[in-house]
């Protein structure tokens, strides 16, 4: 969420919509890391055609569109909580479809608090008018499953084919730039040249390079579910902050689901707490 916020700051002072941030932020990564490709090629001995296709549409321009526009229906807290903790429960889905990996009962019982959470959080909201349900706020909260389940994909996908940090950046913004550039070119207005070069450098560099770097890296560490244990702290976090940043509170009933996530998530991370629990096995 701190990509998405940072963007979203960057769209208010600028005018830039959803698809100019992206086009800013995989243009320059993809320009920058397109030498990577070069020397090192698309990986498709690991990968194939669609393993390429996927860890593309998992975290690079689609990945971040589908979030951006989720944020236009929903409070932050929504993206907060959904889209990082409902990635491991999407990944545990595709290990056991595909890769007959079958998680244990205790981790299952602890996805089922991060299940629970977010069927509340999905599922209690109506409008603020009390008028009925809100389409809105329900639509971008599918938005952010949605990027949810294309992280879980990107996830697996670089896991197995064991790809490097630097060579999976590469592959995911070069693929963003060929694929989307040359349409973004075709219907945008000349939003990008309004962009300070030092923004320019932190949105192409550090919040996009950067984190895709470490992103992979951790993912390889520490695994899907290990990088909770961080994450876990994220929705309330992200809660806390919009109150005075955005103007969103959470409900009642919203801050019980934000629990629910943020308490199932620290425990299927295999957290110090979670581990005393298990007797160190977590």
């Amino acid at each position: 969420m701190g990509e998405l916020e940072r963007g979203q700051r960057l769209a208010v002072t600028t005018d830039l919509d959803s698809w100019d941030i992206v086009a800013l932020r995989f243009g320059v990564a993809g320009l920058l890391l397109s030498p990577v490709v070069v020397r090192r090629g698309l990986a498709l001995d690991r990968l194939g055609w669609l393993g390429l296709a996927g860890i593309i549409a998992g975290n690079a321009a689609p990945y971040a569109l589908v979030a951006a526009e989720g944020l236009r229906f929903a409070p932050a807290y929504d993206g907060g909580a959904l889209n990082p903790a409902m990635m491991p429960l999407f990944v545990a889905l595709i290990a056991a479809t595909l890769l007959h990996q079958q998680p244990s009962r205790a981790r299952k019982t602890r996805l089922f608090l991060v299940v629970a959470g977010a069927l509340i959080l999905v599922g209690w909201h109506t409008e603020t008018d009390r008028t009925g349900w809100n389409t809105s706020r329900t639509f971008g909260d599918a938005l952010f499953l949605l990027a949810s389940f294309l992280t879980a994909i990107f996830t697996v996908i670089t896991r197995q084919a064991k790809l490097d940090p630097i060579h999976a950046a590469a592959l995911v913004s070069t693929g963003s730039l060929i694929i989307c550039f040359p349409f973004y070119c075709t219907v945008s207005e000349d939003h990008l040249f309004q962009i300070p070069l030092l923004q320019t450098i932190f949105q192409g560099v550090l919040v996009t390079i950067i984190s895709l770097i470490l992103y992979v890296r951790s993912a390889a560490i520490l695994g899907a579910f290990r990088r909770l244990g961080v994450w876990s702290f994220g929705a309330p976090l992200t809660a806390f902050l919009a109150i005075p940043l955005l103007g969103e509170s959470p409900s009642d009933i919203g801050w019980v689901a934000i629990i629910l996530i943020s308490a199932g998530a620290y425990l299927t991370s295999g957290g110090p707490l979670s581990r005393r629990r298990d007797g160190g096995n977590g």
